[in-house]
């Protein structure tokens, strides 16, 4: 009796790139250990949800979303409200994940533009996967990874005390995912950084801001 023939193919989850001058991606190989994290996270991942409301309070018509989205204009004209319930999400004020960002983690935000001081609504989202590994990230105090330059392992509450930067204006993010803050010890607006490079954070649309802390986005925030 012939022995079944098993195909199976893999189909890859390919995100979509940055629509923003100066950020380059550049896949890089990893190691066996880094790839099985990876996968073996690969359910959890897929588990992230955010629903947004039309009104305050979570009232009105409302969408549902479990991955990225460029365009909310697509579903609904306003968003006033949401829920995260499960994962960890970016949103932004435009469309194309332009614009102010906020990071949001499980839990409500009956009235986020009051929270975040904006003015109009999520234009777009993006949703963070889940990674478990080592961090690692080099800051830069000019752009194209020129001047002082240092290597990040860990959370900085504040670039002046611990490294005498003033500011941050280009990076290369090698492992993990982080947030990038205007202030020290976590506040004002952020921006979302993942494996990649990015050479000029004022051609990418933060020429007016002056980062000053970064922190590392953890499995345990999901």
């Amino acid at each position: 009796m012939k022995g079944s023939q098993l195909l199976f193919t893999f189909l890859g989850y390919k995100r979509k790139g940055l629509n923003q001058v100066g950020m380059q991606y550049r896949s890089r190989s990893r190691s066996n250990n880094s790839s099985a994290a990876i996968m073996s996270n690969t359910d959890m991942n897929m588990r992230g949800k955010i629903i947004f409301y039309e009104e305050r309070n979570f009232q009105g018509r409302h969408y549902e979303c479990m991955s990225d989205c460029a365009d909310m204009s697509s579903y609904m004209s306003r968003c006033h409200s949401c829920r995260v319930e499960s994962g960890c999400f970016m949103v932004y004020d435009r469309p194309n994940y332009m614009g102010n960002q906020y990071f949001m983690r499980r839990g409500e935000y009956a009235d986020y533009m009051s929270m975040f001081g904006w003015s109009g609504g999520i234009r777009s989202c993006r949703m963070i996967p889940m990674y478990r590994g080592s961090y690692r990230m080099r800051i830069y105090d000019r752009e194209n990874f020129g001047g002082m330059m240092h290597e990040c392992m860990d959370d900085c509450d504040n670039f002046m005390d611990r490294y005498r930067m003033s500011n941050c204006m280009s990076s290369h993010v090698m492992d993990g995912h982080w947030l990038m803050y205007e202030q020290p010890h976590y506040r004002g607006r952020m921006m979302y950084l993942w494996p990649g490079e990015y050479r000029s954070f004022r051609d990418m649309g933060y020429g007016g801001m002056r980062f000053m802390s970064m922190r590392r986005i953890m499995d345990s925030w999901y």
